[in-house]
């Protein structure tokens, strides 16, 4: 294994060992049998320990070839959704996708701009997650 790999491995670890201690019991909430962090709290706690941290949601592009803005949401044949989130802290970074979903966590066809806009977030809580923060 290269050094670089290995040194990468080693900053992804003492990431996840920090943030898979802290307890976020007192910051959850439970919703239709599911337990939700939520991503303001999330992103806060991230901030704290690595301010370095960001994040950025993919882009794709618009359908057909007329010149459409890059949609924040890949939409796929049936007319559903899908967002992705990375968060990087330093060189590490994790990438997550969730479907546009709603309160029953079925995905919505043809999502409006707020069912978009409550996946993104929700994904950038789930990425956080995959560094620890809340597993």
């Amino acid at each position: 294994m290269a050094k670089e790999e290995t040194e990468k491995k080693t900053v992804i670890g003492r990431i996840w060992q920090r943030l898979s201690s802290i307890d976020v019991s007192e910051h959850t909430s439970d919703k239709n049998g599911l337990t939700y962090l939520s991503w303001a709290w999330a992103w806060k706690v991230l901030k704290d320990h690595y301010p370095e941290a960001s994040f950025e949601y993919r882009e794709w592009e618009g359908p057909g070839d007329d010149g459409l803005p890059m949609l924040d949401h890949l939409v796929y044949p049936d007319g559903t959704a899908l967002v992705e989130c990375t968060v990087r802290i330093g060189d590490a970074s994790q990438v997550m996708s969730l479907p546009v979903m709603d309160y029953r966590n079925n995905a919505i066809v043809s999502p409006d701009s707020r069912a978009v806009s409550d996946a993104k977030q929700r994904a950038l809580a789930k990425t956080i997650a995959m560094f620890g923060l809340g597993l």
